[in-house]
C-alpha cells in the first residue's frame, strides 16, 4: 500500500510522454463484398448468415410499412431503421440470450432477433404503452426515446448482475450525438471505475438529428471518448454484419472474463429521415446519401450469399412473400388489440393499491366526488 505522504507521480525528465493510445478499425465484409477469410473464418455459419439476411430484410420491410402507417394517420411519428440493421442484429447474434439488450429507438432488428414481437414496436409508436411491456424472457428493455438515459440503465443492470454473482452482461446502444450527453459520461465513468461488465455500442451515423458529427465531436473518432475512462475502444464498420459480430463477441468475452467495459463505435448511416417528422433533405446532401446507399448492409450481405451460391432471385421472391405475410399480420395484431381498461393506470403502478386509489379506480372519480365530502372548517 502506498504511504499517505508518498507522491502519486514521479517526474525524472522535464517533458515526458505519460500516455499513448490507438484505435483499431475492424472490417471483414466491406462495401465491395471483399471478405477477409482469416478474420471472418467460422464467425457466422452459412445457415445463420441466411437467417441474418432474412432478419435484416424483414426489418427493412417493416420500415416501409410503418412509414405508410404514419403517413395515413394510423400511427404516430416513427424512426426508420434502414441502413443501420446490421449493428444491433450483429450484437444480438453475438450475445447470450440472457444478456441485457438496452436499446434506444433504432435497434428493431436486434430486438426482433431476440424474440420481441414486432407488434410491440408498432404499439409503442402508436402511443400504446403496452408496446413497452417487453417480455421478461427476452431480456430487452423498453425503447428509450430520451437521449442517453438508457446507458445509465445498462450500467445499473450489469452492476446488479455482477453483484449477484451472475455471468450476465449488458449491451447498450446510442447515437453519436448521445455520446455528448452527460448521461454517457456518468455511465462510462461508473462502468470503468467499478469494473462493470457493460458494452457501449455507439451507432455513429454522422448526424445527431440535423447536427453533423463534425460540430458535436471534434475528435477524429467517437470511439476515443471511451479512452478517457480507461476502457478498451474500437471502431467498426457498422454496416458489416461480420465485423459487428466480431467486435461484440470479443467485448462480451472481456466483460465476462475480466468484468471490463468496452466502447464500440459502429460507423453506419441512417438512409431515411431522423423520424417521419423530419425532412433530412433540408440539411443533408443527396450525394452523401447516395454514397451510403452503396454501403447498405443488406446489399453487401446478399452479394456474399450469392457469391457462396446460397441465394438467388427465386429465394429473394419467396422470402419477400413470407415477410409481407408476417409483417401484415403484426400490423393487424397491433391495430386490432382491444383497448386497455381505464383501471390499467392504477393496476400497474403499485404492488398493493392504497385504499383511496382503490376507490378512485372503482368509481373513476376522486374520493371527494365518490361519496366522501371534503371536511370544511368554520372560518376557512
Amino acid at each position: 500500500m502506498r504511504a499517505l505522504n508518498t507522491p502519486r507521480y514521479t517526474f525524472t525528465m522535464p517533458i515526458q510522454t505519460v500516455f499513448k493510445a490507438e484505435i483499431e478499425r475492424i472490417s471483414i465484409l466491406d462495401e465491395h463484398c471483399e471478405f477477409d477469410e482469416k478474420l471472418g473464418a467460422g464467425l457466422i455459419p452459412d445457415d445463420d448468415l441466411v437467417r441474418l439476411y432474412e432478419a435484416m430484410s424483414s426489418c427493412r420491410y417493416l420500415d416501409e410499412v410503418a412509414f405508410k402507417l404514419q403517413r395515413s394517420g394510423r400511427m404516430g411519428t416513427y424512426p426508420q431503421n434502414m441502413g443501420q440493421e446490421a449493428a444491433s442484429l450483429g450484437a444480438a447474434y453475438a450475445l447470450r440470450s440472457d444478456d441485457w439488450l438496452v436499446t434506444c429507438y433504432r435497434e428493431n432488428c436486434g430486438l426482433f432477433w431476440r424474440g420481441v414481437p414486432m407488434e410491440s414496436i408498432l404499439l409503442h409508436w402508436m402511443g400504446d404503452e403496452r408496446g413497452n411491456a417487453m417480455p421478461a424472457a427476452h431480456y430487452a428493455t423498453p425503447i428509450a426515446v430520451p437521449i442517453g438515459t438508457q446507458m445509465l440503465h445498462a450500467t445499473g443492470l450489469a452492476w446488479a448482475s455482477k453483484y449477484r454473482g451472475e455471468s450476465r452482461i449488458a449491451c447498450t446502444f446510442f447515437g453519436d450525438g448521445a455520446s455528448s450527453e452527460g448521461d454517457f459520461h456518468e455511465a462510462a465513468n461508473f462502468a470503468a471505475n467499478l469494473d462493470i461488465p457493460v458494452i457501449f455500442c455507439c451507432q455513429s451515423n454522422s448526424w445527431a438529428i440535423s447536427v453533423p458529427q463534425r460540430i458535436q465531436c471534434s475528435a477524429p473518432t467517437v470511439a476515443q471518448r471511451g479512452i478517457a475512462y480507461g476502457m478498451p475502444c474500437m471502431q467498426v464498420d457498422g454496416n458489416d454484419i461480420f465485423a459487428c459480430v466480431y467486435a461484440v463477441k470479443n467485448a462480451a468475452a472481456r466483460a465476462r472474463e475480466s468484468s471490463r467495459p468496452t466502447f464500440i463505435e459502429l460507423v453506419t448511416y441512417r438512409l431515411g429521415d431522423h423520424t417521419t417528422a423530419d425532412d433530412a433533405r433540408r440539411y443533408r446532401d443527396q450525394a452523401e446519401v447516395d454514397l451510403w446507399k452503396l454501403r447498405d448492409p443488406l446489399i453487401r450481405t446478399r452479394k456474399l450469399l450469392e457469391t457462396k451460391r446460397l441465394w438467388d432471385s427465386s429465394k429473394e421472391d419467396a422470402m419477400r412473400q413470407r415477410i409481407e405475410v408476417s409483417v401484415n399480420a403484426a400490423v393487424s395484431r397491433a391495430e386490432e388489440i382491444a383497448a386497455p381498461p381505464t383501471s390499467d393506470v392504477f393496476d400497474h403502478t403499485f404492488a398493493q393499491l392504497p385504499p383511496d386509489l382503490v376507490r378512485q379506480r372503482d368509481s373513476l372519480q376522486t374520493h371527494s366526488l365518490a361519496g366522501e365530502q371534503p371536511v370544511h372548517t368554520e372560518g376557512h
